[in-house]
């Protein structure tokens, strides 16, 4: 896939290529309490993101996704969206100085009523056929919207623990 537009002559080599980030969100539950909701997301090329869920009801889960991205600010403010197997779409903000990540998700009603499906990795054909099949579930409107912001607790270059990909690998 070739470098959009929107990345020509910008920094996406210094400021996402290959940048691995370790956030946590912390959600209010209905109860009131917070809990930590533990995300990994490895910016890999500029069409690709792997990523990883530890925390939340969707801890468990191992993917990675073609992405479009778009610099908001140099060197500061970076958008990252794809779409998932399950229908969910997932936007993502990387607020470079603050150390913010800030998420808009819409859950597919299959993946978000389904969530414990929704676990596993995706190089296994089995969970990826699972995925798929929630994407089934509901219509376009019945969807959950899920708006938060994390902090970032580590920052790096590199795949850390998570799996690199091959670009031939087919995504969504």
């Amino acid at each position: 896939m070739p470098v959009l537009p929107s990345l020509q002559n910008s920094s996406f080599d210094t400021d996402i290529r290959d940048r691995h980030l370790i956030y946590d969100y912390a959600v209010q539950t209905p109860q009131g309490d917070t809990e930590k909701w533990r995300y990994e997301m490895w910016f890999y090329n500029e069409d690709r993101i792997v990523y990883a869920i530890h925390g939340g009801p969707m801890a468990g889960r191992q993917n990675f996704q073609t992405a479009t991205y778009q610099c908001i600010r140099r060197g500061e403010l970076w958008q990252c969206n794809w779409l998932e197997e399950t229908g969910t779409i997932c936007s993502l903000v990387y607020d470079i100085p603050n150390k913010r990540i800030t998420t808009m998700l819409g859950f597919s009603q299959g993946h978000w009523e389904h969530n414990q499906e929704a676990h596993g990795d995706k190089r296994n054909p089995q969970d990826l056929a699972r995925w798929r099949g929630l994407a089934k579930i509901g219509t376009q409107v019945d969807r959950k919207l899920l708006s938060e912001q994390a902090d970032i607790v580590e920052d790096f270059r590199g795949p850390g623990r998570l799996k690199p990909i091959e670009m031939s690998w087919p995504t969504l």
